[in-house]
Formats: structure tokens, sequence, C-alpha cells
């Protein structure tokens, strides 16, 4: 077991990163790796929500803990040692890294789970390998190339395959898209009643398609989405109540939310502003020469 006082959250610095994404999902920002994020494009679109790559090269003994509130969605992921689907978490998880590494990542849209992934939920809080050696092959590929552009290479690359396992989605994985964009999208919705009043369906059609689709119930997806939302303001602005974030987001009060908090991060509200507004520690990153898009 490695000892835990060798473990550095690791940091990237600004201007090496190639695209400054906005993740409600990672609880550290400031503590990640290289990391870029990439749009998806053409007939991407209805499958892919963003493509994510980050890179790292650690000094050697020493381990970079990157903290997750992971989306309520199932990822794909590819590295240079194999290819991994991840369901959607409902927990606090977290990722050590250490030597020297990258991975490009899609997170899905529901209409690409079922042909990607399968069953979501037979993967929820959990990864499974995938048998795809010619998309190993053309993603190290791009990503150990010289050229500029190979990050967006790589993820073009992983699009490409994604596309051409799903095909045409259908009517319903469609809606299973609306579904999800509304409940990450629409703060005003938090209950059951609002997505099927927004989809013109039913309650049952709703929680059907989460559980088809996503893997998880829609009450599941609306709490993520609120504690998300409520992690991103503790962080970012110290100095509004507690309170304040609590009716903001639909918790019933202060109380609410703190036993939310807890029960998912391990840490009272003011734990998590106070760890997460303090200036981290440095990082033993060693940083490889800034190759953008």
């Amino acid at each position: 077991m490695k000892n835990p006082d060798n473990i550095d959250p690791g940091i990237a610095e600004e201007g090496e990163r190639m695209e400054e994404p906005r993740s409600r999902g990672v609880l550290y920002p400031a503590r990640l790796p290289t990391f870029t994020r990439v749009a998806p494009e053409g007939a991407e679109q209805p499958l892919v929500v963003h493509f994510w790559v980050p890179e790292w090269q650690i000094e050697p003994g020493r381990v970079s803990r990157q903290h997750l509130i992971g989306y309520p969605a199932s990822n794909l992921v590819v590295s240079p040692t194999g290819v991994a689907v991840s369901g959607p978490t409902t927990r606090r998880s977290h990722r050590d890294l250490e030597g020297s590494g990258w991975g490009v990542g899609a997170m899905l849209r529901p209409a690409a789970v079922e042909a990607v992934v399968g069953d979501p939920a037979a993967v929820r809080d959990a990864e499974a390998a995938l048998d795809a050696p010619e998309l190993v092959a053309a993603v190290a590929a791009a990503m150990r190339s010289d050229a500029p552009d190979r990050i967006l290479r790589a993820c073009r690359a992983l699009g490409a395959w994604i596309v051409d396992r799903v095909g045409e989605p259908s009517a319903e994985a469609l809606l299973a898209n609306e579904l999800a964009r509304v409940i990450d999208g629409d703060p005003e919705v938090l209950q059951l009643a609002d997505i099927a009043a927004r989809l013109s369906v039913s309650e049952r059609t709703v929680t059907r398609l989460a559980r088809r689709f996503v893997g998880v119930t829609p009450a599941a997806m609306i709490r993520r989405r609120r504690l998300q939302e409520a992690a991103e303001l503790l962080r970012t602005d110290p100095g509004i109540p507690l309170a304040e974030i609590a009716a903001r987001h639909g918790y019933a009060d202060q109380s609410h939310l703190s036993r939310e908090v807890r029960a998912v991060l391990g840490l009272t509200p003011t734990g998590y502003r106070a760890d997460a507004t303090s200036t981290p520690p440095a990082a033993s990153v060693q940083r490889p020469p800034f190759r953008g898009l």
C-alpha cells in the first residue's frame, strides 16, 4: 500500500490548458493535471457531451489524487493500455495518477449508452473493460504524434468509433438526451413532474427513460446536479451563506444541504469550502512541453 504522505493533489498552470473547462464534477479543479476538453462535431453531437483529455507526468514515488463527484452519465475512456466504460456514479470517487500518461475520454449522451455500455445500471459506480484494440491503436497513434492538433485528432478518432458503433439514434434515445438536458440545464427542475411537463410525457416514461439510458433514477440525477451546483458555489463564493446556497438549489433548509454534502463528500459544507479554497500544496506534477490544438 502506498504511503498516504506521498499523495499530492496535482495542479496545472492556467496557460497550459488548451481550453479552460467548467466542470462541476471536479471537486478541486485547481489541482488537476493538464486537462483539455474538446467539443463534439457533426454526427458526434447527439452521442457525446464532450471529450476530455488529461495528461500527467508525476515525480517518481508520488501520486496525484483527483477527487470527483461525477455527472450521472457514462464515459468511454481510452488509455495506452486499453478501453474502459464507466457507468454513472452515485457517490464521491477519486483516481490516483502516477508516473506519466494520458487518457482520452468521451462523456456519453444517453443516446449512445445502450450501444457502447449496454445496461448502464450494471456498471453504476463501476468500470468494465471493452475489447477494442483498433480503437486503442488509432487514439494512441494520434496522442504519440508531434502534430500540433494531436489531441483533436485523438478525439475525432474516438468520436468516429462511437458514431460507427451506435449508428442512427432512435427517437426514444433522442428523447432521453432531452431528458438529461432538461435536468442538467434547468435549475427550476426539482421534481419528476417538472421533467414530465417539459418533455410532454408521463412521469412513468421519464422514469423508464432514465433507468434505461442513464442507469439511475430521475431523482438521483436531480440530486447530483443540485449537489454539484452547491459544491461549485461553496468553493467559488466563500462569502455566500450556506442558507442561501440551500435555498438557491432547492434544498428544504441548510440542514438538508449539510446532510447531503456530508453523505456524499464525507465533509461538512464548511469543511469542504475551507479545503477547496485553501492554497494547494506545491504539486509534484512535471509538465510535458505544451502542444496545443
